[in-house]
């Protein structure tokens, strides 16, 4: 009886949000607000966060930017997220690894530094930021890369490992 009540409102919620977004959502996504989950974090005015996100530590996100689905923030070793930037579906920004842990076998203890991600930064689909990186403001992180060392401000970068493409121009 309860399994059909909830159904029936998930229908009424998905209708509502088709019509409205011309998209379907999880349930989790229905049943709450991507600007109230980012306010519930903490981080900026106007940033919004899907219900998905998986966030770790400390994560710090300025205003007005968009945390898409499926992403994963860790911040155990610190990570800044600036304003008006676009973390895109199903990124994942690190701060630590467990190389060195897994490689001597549990006797080197887990590796942290601080991740930071500038203002205006555009993070594309799939990319991978590796712990300790920093990447400068206005720049443009290519779909599935995967950043390993520091990218410049107003710079285009991509591949695996990404390299600098050219630059940003902002007219």
């Amino acid at each position: 009886m309860v399994f059909n009540a909830l159904r029936v409102l998930q229908a009424a919620l998905q209708k509502e949000k088709l019509e409205k977004f011309k998209r379907r959502v999880s349930l989790g996504d229905l049943l709450t607000d991507r600007w109230e989950n980012a306010r519930e974090y903490g981080f900026g005015e106007g940033t919004s966060c899907y219900d998905n996100v998986l966030i770790l530590g400390d994560v710090k996100v300025g205003a007005h930017t968009w945390i898409g689905p499926n992403t994963i923030l860790d911040g155990s070793g610190g990570l800044a997220i600036g304003d008006h930037c676009s973390i895109s579906a199903g990124v994942q920004i690190y701060s630590h690894d467990t190389v060195q842990r897994s490689v001597t076998l549990g006797q080197a203890p887990i590796d942290y530094a601080p991740t930071t991600i500038g203002h205006g930064v555009y993070i594309g689909p799939n990319a991978i930021i590796a712990k300790g990186v920093t990447i400068g403001d206005r720049a443009v992180i290519g779909a599935m890369s995967f950043v390993n060392s520091d990218i410049p401000a107003e710079k285009k970068a991509w591949g695996t490992p990404a390299r600098i493409a050219g630059d940003v121009v902002t007219d």
